[in-house]
């Protein structure tokens, strides 16, 4: 039945169309730029979107969230992944803890960028590592994401109760050196972190799409974001890393992402290559 066959191809065709006209909808109407993102990813996100807002078509949710603000706050979620975990992949903070924390504590200052920090899990998890290495006093991290909700929970400290069973796992296998309910405190179902970290943590809307870089910064850690971005938009990431970067500063990626393409790769050469840990050539 080569018609059926061509009616498939034609309709999943107009659905990439449509999602591409979203986004740009969005781009023009919002400012949030999700053109480069990864296709395949995106189509999902959509799908979700409009299951969430009750939406048949792309074109439903187009007019909705265009034409309603509270709703496209509602459908920015599905469109910026928040799910991450205190110390995930504890090798990674054990391999900052043992090769990159003796260099930064030769410096008198420092910076560091967490870029897509999520709902904060991986900032808190760098201000500990930062306060038993003895160099949160004289540290600024600069923690960013394009979503106000992941902002907001991020810079509350607070998780569900539940989850710091497993938090505490990750840190000891990330090095820890002490126990991780010396940071917070519990109560009611929920575990607050100290404000003694969050005193050393700006939180900023900022865009790798769109926006331009933190200078001066010794350390970026932006993990398991790259991977929803297409190549182009994965470039110019990292291209604004390597800006932001001192003389020989270090990046950290996800364990599923690398330096292999574009024009910015070379600027990089690995540190603790297993655990996607690099440092700025000189």
């Amino acid at each position: 039945m080569p018609g059926v066959v061509f009616a498939a191809v034609n309709e999943e065709a107009l659905f990439d169309l449509e999602v591409r006209l979203l986004l740009e909808a969005l781009f023009q109407r919002y400012h949030h730029d999700f053109r480069d993102y990864a296709l395949a990813s995106v189509r999902r996100r959509v799908r979700q979107a409009m299951q969430r807002l009750e939406c048949e078509s792309v074109a439903d949710l187009q007019n909705l969230v265009l034409h309603e603000p509270d709703a496209f706050a509602q459908a920015l979620p599905f469109f910026t992944v928040q799910v991450s975990e205190m110390f995930r992949d504890p090798a990674y903070f054990l391999a900052l803890r043992e090769h990159v924390t003796p260099v930064l504590r030769t410096y008198p200052s420092l910076k560091i960028w967490v870029a897509g920090c999520s709902n904060g899990e991986e900032v808190w998890s760098l201000a500990i590592l930062l306060a038993e290495e003895g160099l949160l006093e004289r540290t600024l991290i600069y923690a960013t994401d394009i979503n106000p909700q992941a902002l907001r929970a991020a810079e509350s400290a607070t998780y569900e109760a539940r989850r710091v069973g497993g938090f505490s796992k990750n840190y000891q296998a990330a090095g820890g050196t002490g126990s991780l309910s010396d940071y917070y405190s519990s109560a009611y179902g929920r575990a607050v972190f100290d404000r003694r970290l969050r005193k050393h943590v700006v939180f900023a809307d900022h865009s790798l799409a769109t926006d331009a870089v933190f200078s001066e910064v010794h350390l970026v850690s932006c993990r398991n974001v790259l991977i929803y971005f297409n190549a182009g938009l994965q470039d110019r990431a990292i291209g604004l890393f390597r800006e932001a970067l001192v003389h020989r500063g270090f990046l950290g990626l996800g364990s599923r992402e690398s330096l292999r393409s574009g024009a910015n790769a070379d600027a990089f050469e690995p540190l603790v290559a297993a655990q996607k840990l690099f440092r700025k050539k000189a």
